[in-house]
């Protein structure tokens, strides 16, 4: 399995994760073609090797014209993702993060989440370095992510509202909500170093822990700003995992009491609290009553999460756990250009070799639709066309 590590000994932004991402091997025009599937116009990305102390890496600009840039409520940016013609998975990853970032805005401000207007993070740029984190890390076929512990700056920012302390609101509520790790900096003149827009997409998408894995490669993404104590860079570690078996938890409970309309919504909010895997099966009770045993497979940090969210989410008194071992074959994502149109495939590695192969739902769906072909046509095309060009 390969995953991604960010070392963020200097912070973390939206646009020094992007060019992490393309200092690692991410194809810019891979990027912007995968950009324009999202109807969003008005900006431009441009990369360029830069030098922060001895470490060169990739600086990313994204400059936007004055027309383009506008605020935008949590609403209006859903919208825009959903209206797009991203991969589902690249959706619901996106509509997290914006959702993540809604929340904690509405907190800091003390308002209904539906008045927020995120000003600087709703902006065109900052969407740009959103949607194009979640769809690089899938370019690269990153399937885990992990970060080190976010510094917390030091001194003030400007912002749209004025001065902030730094780490600025929003920021430490995106921390303190996500349970993500959390180190004091010593020098008083750092100012900012994690911006709203880079902590909502580490703390959304990153486990905090040190996974051991075999690195293959390394890039760094550099920040705009110099700093005199460190280098301001975005290190991100790209491997494969050595771990043969990877030990998950496996929770459990019966349910008999509680309203069919429910269990999809508890649904969405165990994938959001880390669930790998959550399916429902029909079950006999005690008086012979009708009922459903609720299965959720995570990893071991998103526990406390997913105990919660039953607990709150369902009717249940308790449930029972166990641990698991999975064992994980290598895959991957590429964005394949068929005769039909760019989809992407997940392709499945066995001992070093590409076996097989299969098509995204949500992208076959779309050229279905574009070209008014049978669902299962679509699939065939792809496989046949996909399977002759990247099976070995």
């Amino acid at each position: 399995m390969k995953i991604g590590y960010f070392d963020c000994f200097s912070g973390a932004s939206g646009d020094m994760i992007l060019g992490a991402l393309l200092d690692a091997g991410l194809s810019l025009d891979s990027l912007n073609a995968s950009l324009a599937r999202l109807p969003l116009s008005g900006y431009r990305i441009s990369s360029q090797p830069a030098s922060r102390g001895i470490i060169t890496g990739t600086q990313v600009i994204v400059a936007v014209d004055e027309s383009a840039q506008e605020q935008r409520g949590i609403k209006d940016i859903l919208s825009l993702v959903e209206n797009s013609e991203l991969s589902q998975r690249a959706k619901e990853r996106c509509a997290l993060i914006f959702n993540r970032l809604a929340t904690a805005e509405a907190k800091v401000h003390r308002v209904p989440i539906d008045e927020v207007h995120f000003h600087e993070v709703g902006a065109t740029d900052a969407i740009v370095d959103v949607v194009g984190a979640v769809i690089g890390l899938d370019l690269l076929g990153i399937e885990a992510l992990f970060s080190s512990p976010l510094p917390a700056g030091s001194g003030t920012v400007q912002a749209e509202h004025g001065v902030l302390p730094v780490p600025a609101p929003a920021t430490l509520e995106l921390i303190a909500t996500s349970g993500a790790p959390i180190r004091p900096t010593p020098s008083p003149e750092l100012g900012e170093l994690v911006t709203p827009t880079g902590a909502a997409i580490v703390t959304t998408l990153a486990s905090f822990e040190s996974p051991t894995f075999r690195l293959e490669r390394i890039g760094y993404g550099v920040g705009s700003r110099e700093l005199a104590s460190m280098p301001n860079v975005l290190p991100l570690w790209i491997g494969e995992s050595t771990a043969e078996e990877r030990q998950l938890l496996l929770l459990e409970t019966n349910i008999d009491d509680m309203s069919p309309e429910l269990y999809g919504y508890v649904m969405e909010r165990l994938f959001e609290h880390g669930a790998l895997d959550v399916w429902f099966t029909p079950i006999q009770m005690k008086k012979n009553r009708p009922a459903v045993m609720l299965s959720v497979l995570a990893p071991p940090e998103a526990e406390g999460k997913i105990v919660d969210t039953l607990l709150r989410e369902t009717s249940t008194l308790g449930m029972r756990w166990q641990r698991v071992g999975r064992h994980e074959s290598e895959r991957e994502i590429i964005a394949f250009d068929s005769s039909l149109g760019r989809v992407g495939v997940k392709v499945k590695h066995f001992r070093g070799a590409r076996i097989s192969l299969s098509p995204e739902f949500e992208d076959c769906r779309r050229l279905a639709q574009e070209h008014g072909l049978p669902l299962q046509e679509v699939y065939r095309i792809v496989t046949a066309e996909a399977s002759a060009q990247l099976l070995e």
